[in-house]
């Protein structure tokens, strides 16, 4: 069975309560941006993410999706992410946009969202359910798991980072999904891709593809990116 994960704020969330992580910046105001889970929870790396986020200036806060349980054994995240319905994890994220631009130490009308692997194509989700909410997302190796779905509402600016070597998600996928996000709305993608797997990024390294150089290169232009398109 996993571990519990540091969840240190709680926010309604349709009717009922939701939990997540946040942290503040050193100066105490910033931008908002939300940062979805991978499906091993809200892990140490989440949280660590969370934490890099804040020191670079922004109200970070990620949302609790499992509620608590974490875990780094694949069959045991599949069964976990295949026991969340996708309308929970919508109104759980609704309702981490709905917190963070009601908190007085968030700048802007508008937060920003990251995500990674699962997390990615969430908050791709969220920013298309959430219109002019969402200024900016960043998918990190993820896309959308929902049959044809649609980015009509998306009005986002997105940044995307995928990994050349990343057998789940091919780059003619990305590709597609770019396109279609192009032909939805006035948005055109800016798509990366690394010489590096799948969750380059994930310094827990739980998939053996932790790239330090390519997560270094991917960080300065996730901020360098959220700072001019939030605050």
């Amino acid at each position: 069975m996993g571990s519990s994960s540091p969840q240190n704020v709680t926010f309604p969330s349709n009717g009922g309560t939701a939990h997540g992580y946040l942290a503040l910046p050193p100066q105490g105001t910033g931008p908002g941006l939300i940062v979805v889970q991978e499906w091993w929870g809200l892990t140490t790396h989440i949280v660590s993410m969370v934490d890099r986020f804040a020191a670079e200036g922004f109200v970070a806060l990620a949302p609790d999706l499992y509620g608590g349980a974490t875990t780094h054994d694949r069959e045991e995240a599949a069964r976990m992410l295949a026991a969340l319905p996708a309308d929970r994890a919508a109104r759980d994220l609704h309702g981490a946009v709905d917190h963070l631009l009601g908190r007085p130490e968030v700048v802007g009308d508008a937060v920003g969202a990251v995500g990674f692997c699962m997390g990615g194509g969430l908050a791709l989700v969220l920013a298309a359910q959430e219109a002019d909410r969402i200024a900016a997302v960043v998918p990190f190796y993820g896309l959308p798991k929902i049959p044809g779905f649609a980015y009509g509402g998306l009005t986002a600016h997105v940044l995307g980072h995928y990994g050349e070597e990343d057998r789940s998600i091919g780059q003619q996928r990305v590709d597609e999904a770019a396109m279609l996000i192009g032909e939805a709305t006035d948005r055109r993608p800016e798509i990366h891709f690394y010489p590096a797997g799948h969750a380059f990024m994930n310094d827990e390294n739980p998939t053996g593809t932790y790239d330090p150089l390519q997560a270094r290169i991917a960080w300065q232009r996730t901020l360098s990116f959220l700072r001019g398109h939030l605050g």
